[in-house]
């Protein structure tokens, strides 16, 4: 592979995406890919949220700052460093300081509405849409926000209900349309012959 090459993958929250993504840059090689998160650019949130969600809605997509994130594609395609800005999910700011990445030969994009944005979408060589069950995603993203991010189980399910899961029917599950692989999220023979297919057509020359 002579250029760098972005691949998106996409899902709902709790789908399996993160861990597919993760498992791809492994199996690539860190020297060779690197993991860019869609939840690195959420805006500023911190004077909405009431430390349970509130009025902020993470799930839809005015609450991410995308015009920054497809200029960072820009320049990670030409092989230029990027400044990956800080997101703190427990004060809901955006921090001053960055992370400094270095363009690598495959870009991995992880984000559940990263398929449904034209000006992101246009820089994928390759997409992927991990397809899982609503019961499924919720208990994974239920165990998430409780144990990593210090939500309360009420909380997570008020939001899931209120938010999650109208974001995900209105934007998400119709970005799917726009990938060129769907992928199981709960069949691991399948999710693993996905897994290895790319990987080994990533790093055919």
């Amino acid at each position: 592979m002579t250029q760098n090459f972005i691949i998106g993958i996409a899902g709902g929250s709790g789908s399996g995406k993160t861990f597919f993504a993760e498992a791809l840059c492994k199996k690539l090689g860190e020297e060779n890919a690197l993991v860019l998160y869609q939840d690195s650019y959420y805006i500023d949130q911190s004077d909405k949220f009431d430390h349970d969600g509130g009025a902020v809605n993470f799930d839809h997509p005015d609450s991410l700052d995308f015009k920054l994130l497809a200029s960072h594609l820009v320049q990670l395609k030409h092989g230029q460093n990027i400044q990956i800005p800080i997101y703190d999910f427990e004060t809901h700011k955006r921090l001053a300081k960055t992370i400094n990445q270095p363009a690598k030969k495959i870009i991995i994009i992880d984000g559940i509405l990263i398929l449904g944005q034209p000006d992101v979408r246009k820089h994928f060589d390759e997409s992927v849409f991990v397809h899982t069950p609503e019961e499924i995603r919720f208990q994974r993203r239920l165990n998430r926000d409780v144990q990593e991010r210090g939500r309360t189980p009420e909380g997570v399910k008020a939001q899931f209900s209120s938010q999650v899961k109208p974001m995900h029917d209105q934007f998400v599950e119709p970005s799917k349309q726009f990938a060129k692989i769907i992928s199981s999220g709960t069949d691991m023979n399948i999710f693993n012959q996905i897994l290895e297919e790319l990987s080994q057509n990533l790093t055919r020359d």
